[in-house]
């Protein structure tokens, strides 16, 4: 069992790479051997805390999900703000590679749904020629009808459970991918689902990342902001200090999320 902190009303575990591979591999034999699944690992970062401050559907999604991991220099400034144990940050754009090579050596199979028409089978190319071990079951865009009982998502749920894969990842971007797993965990037939968010952007290449003196030092949201300023600049220039504002509360007033975590869409 791993460890645990709470920040903003939202659980997080104390994991890094390797554990949170032992994890995911845990999820999947057990899925294999009783038949149990489908278990959501998502992340967390200020935009995501911050999102599910003013959504308690959101809030709890993330407290529901099998397990909950850091992805976010904000994250782990907010556990020291609040003198808890410091999360490792574990990002996609880094952690991705990872992940296949780790698919590979266990031998688990994996299937990509997001992002631009194309985005998913070139991720899907550029990780296998690295390793060249991992099995992908599947690559496909995220530009259908999500809505619950739609003929595009249904058909999409059909392809994904047919496949069995051991790991799906879902990148539409927060808080679709999260509503989405949400709505139909239990259609997928997988073994653990992801919510990936640009994970197939990084890796096809279509995403730039800044500079190492930004992105190793817990400045990547900087990076972002100056490559996409006009999509980014309220979530950083804004969410950023109401995100540190809320979490100082927090440490000084114990101040909570406001609102019911009921199953409210907003």
């Amino acid at each position: 069992m791993t460890r645990r902190i709470e920040i903003l009303g939202v659980r997080v575990e104390l994991v890094d790479v390797e554990g949170l591979h032992r994890e995911i591999l845990r999820m999947c034999r057990r899925t294999r051997e009783a038949g149990e699944g489908c278990d959501p690992v998502l992340n967390v970062n200020a935009n995501c805390l911050n999102l599910a401050w003013s959504r308690p559907w959101l809030r709890r999604t993330l407290n529901e999900a099998s397990l909950v991991f850091c992805d976010g220099a904000g994250v782990a400034l907010a556990a020291r703000i609040l003198r808890l144990p410091v999360p490792a940050r574990i990002t996609y754009a880094d952690w991705m590679w990872k992940l296949a090579g780790f698919a590979a050596r266990e031998g688990l199979t994996i299937y990509l749904l997001g992002a631009s028409p194309g985005v998913a089978e070139e991720a899907a190319r550029k990780l296998r020629r690295r390793h060249p071990a991992l099995r992908i079951s599947g690559a496909e865009h995220g530009y259908f009808d999500k809505s619950s009982g739609s003929p595009e998502n249904e058909a999409a749920l059909a392809r994904v459970f047919a496949a069995r894969p051991d790991i799906l990842v879902v990148g539409f971007g927060m808080p679709l991918q999260e509503r989405w797993i949400s709505e139909n965990r239990h259609g997928l037939g997988c073994g653990v689902v992801l919510a990936g968010g640009a994970a197939f952007d990084y890796v096809s290449g279509r995403a730039r990342r800044g500079p190492k003196f930004l992105t190793g030092n817990g400045l990547e949201w900087l990076a972002r902001l100056a490559i996409e300023p006009r999509r980014l600049w309220r979530r950083y220039v804004i969410g950023n200090p109401v995100f540190l504002a809320r979490v100082i509360r927090s440490r000084l007033f114990g101040q909570r999320p406001p609102g019911r975590e009921d199953r409210r869409r907003s």
